[in-house]
C-alpha cells in the first residue's frame, strides 16, 4: 500500500511539473518570441511609444533604410521640379543604382522614385549633392533633422547608408530612431505618395533614356494595410527594414536591424509580420480621460476674496483642455492598467498670476507617464502688504 501511496505521489509531481509552464504564463501577454532581428521594435505610429522593443538602443549599421530620411529631407528642402545634374560622384557609386551618366539632368521628383522603389545608390548621392552642395553637407543635414524628430544613438554619414566611418563613428542609427524617423515620415503626404506606388515610368530631362521601376517592398503582397516600407542591406548591416502598416484604426511601425544576412532574405518578413501580428491581438485604443477633483490651493500672504483680514485666500485651479482632447483615445495594452495623478501645489505664496502654472495631471499606463497636462490659476491674487494692513486697520476703527 505504502509504495502504491509514494507511486501515485510521483506521478502527481511529474504531471505538475510538465504542466508548470502553462499555469506561470496563463493570463500574461505572450510577447514575440524567436525573432531573428538582431534589434527590433514595434512602435505605436500614433504616439511613438514602444509597444515592443528587442535591443531598441543599440546603435548598429542600417543599409538604406537610411534613404527615408534622405527622401524627407529633399522633399522639404526642393520642390519636385528641380533640374539635379549628375556628378561623377554619383555616377561611381556601386549596386544597387539606376546608372545615370555624367553630366545628366532628372527631375528631383523622378528620383525620389528612384531611391524609394528601387533603392538606387547614384541616386541618393545626387539628391545630397543638390540638396546640401556636397554630400558632407547633406550628411550634415541629415543629423541634424534625425536630432530634431527625436533621435539619440545616429550617426549618418552617407545618404545611401552604405557602410561607412568617420570622425563620428561608423554610419548607424537604433531601431527605436530608425522608427522615430519613419514615423514621422509617413505624416509627409508625398512621401506617402511615392513609396506606396508600385510601378513608375520617367526619362531623364532631354527625354534621351525611359526608365521603368518596380516597388521591392514585398510587404504589399503580404498583408493588408501597408502605408510605407524601405529594405536595405549591406554587408555590415545584414537585412534590414521599416515599415508602417495601418489596421482597424491602429497605425504600427516596424523597424528591424541586423535581420539576418545570406540566404536568409526572408527573415525580416517573418519577424515583421510576427510584430504586426502581436500588436494587432494586444493592443486597443481605449479612452484615457479621468475627470480631475482640483480642490481649492491655499495662498500663503495672499488677500482673500472679500479683502478682510484674518482668512486664508485661495486660488481654484483650471484646466485648459478642449473636449477634442479629452475624447480622444490612446492604443494600450489590453491587459494596461490607466490611472491619473494630480500634482498640484499645496500652497502657493502670493502673489500669484492668473494663467500661472500651479501644477499638472498626469496620466500613466501601468507605472508609466504617458501624457500630461499643466493647472494654471484661475484667478490673481495680490500680495497682502504693509498699506493693505494700513487700510484694514482704519475700514475696522474708523468706519
Amino acid at each position: 500500500m505504502k509504495k502504491r501511496k509514494t507511486a501515485a505521489a510521483g506521478i502527481l509531481a511529474v504531471v505538475l511539473f510538465l504542466f508548470q509552464p502553462v499555469f506561470l504564463i496563463w493570463g500574461k501577454t505572450e510577447e514575440p518570441q524567436n525573432l531573428y532581428a538582431l534589434s527590433a521594435v514595434l512602435m505605436d505610429g500614433d504616439s511613438g511609444r514602444i509597444l515592443y522593443g528587442k535591443k531598441e538602443e543599440v546603435p548598429r549599421p542600417n543599409a538604406s533604410t537610411t534613404k527615408v530620411l534622405t527622401c524627407i529631407l529633399a522633399l522639404e528642402n526642393a520642390p519636385g521640379d528641380d533640374y539635379v545634374k549628375v556628378s561623377e560622384n554619383a555616377v561611381l557609386q556601386p549596386e544597387v543604382k539606376l546608372h545615370m551618366k555624367k553630366g545628366e539632368q532628372y527631375y528631383l521628383e523622378d528620383l525620389l522614385y528612384s531611391l524609394m522603389l528601387k533603392s538606387h545608390n547614384d541616386t541618393a548621392v545626387a539628391i545630397a549633392e543638390h540638396i546640401g552642395g556636397t554630400q558632407e553637407r547633406f550628411a550634415k543635414m541629415m543629423n541634424k533633422k534625425a536630432e530634431e524628430i527625436g533621435c539619440k544613438h545616429t550617426h549618418f554619414i552617407t545618404p545611401n547608408g552604405l557602410d561607412a566611418k568617420d570622425s563620428g563613428g561608423e554610419h548607424c542609427t537604433t531601431a527605436h530612431d530608425l522608427a522615430l524617423i519613419m514615423r514621422y515620415a509617413i505624416q509627409n503626404k508625398t512621401f506617402l505618395k511615392i513609396t506606396q506606388t508600385r510601378e513608375y515610368s520617367f526619362w531623364n530631362i532631354g527625354k534621351k533614356r525611359q526608365f521603368h521601376l518596380r516597388n521591392t517592398n514585398a510587404l504589399f503582397d503580404m498583408t493588408d494595410g501597408v502605408i510605407s516600407g524601405k529594405t536595405g542591406f549591406t554587408g555590415n548591416a545584414g537585412y534590414c527594414y521599416v515599415c508602417a502598416v495601418e489596421k482597424e484604426g491602429k497605425t504600427f511601425v516596424v523597424s528591424l536591424l541586423g535581420c539576418g544576412w545570406p540566404n536568409h532574405k526572408g527573415y525580416k518578413w517573418e519577424d515583421t509580420k510576427k510584430l504586426l501580428d502581436y500588436g494587432q491581438k494586444n493592443y486597443e485604443y481605449r479612452s484615457f480621460w479621468i475627470e480631475p477633483a482640483l480642490p481649492a490651493v491655499p495662498v500663503k500672504n495672499g488677500v482673500n476674496e472679500d479683502g478682510r483680514f484674518g482668512k486664508t485666500a485661495y486660488v481654484l485651479p483650471e484646466l485648459t483642455i478642449g473636449e477634442q482632447e479629452k475624447n480622444r483615445k490612446i492604443l494600450t495594452g489590453k491587459k494596461q492598467n490607466l490611472s491619473m495623478k494630480e500634482k498640484i501645489a499645496k500652497e502657493l505664496s502670493a502673489p500669484v498670476k492668473r494663467g500661472q502654472k500651479i501644477g499638472e495631471i498626469v496620466y500613466c499606463l501601468d507605472d508609466m507617464e504617458i501624457l500630461s497636462y499643466p493647472v494654471y490659476a484661475a484667478k490673481t491674487v495680490k500680495k497682502i502688504t504693509y498699506r493693505w494692513y494700513v487700510e484694514q486697520v482704519f475700514q475696522s476703527y474708523f468706519h
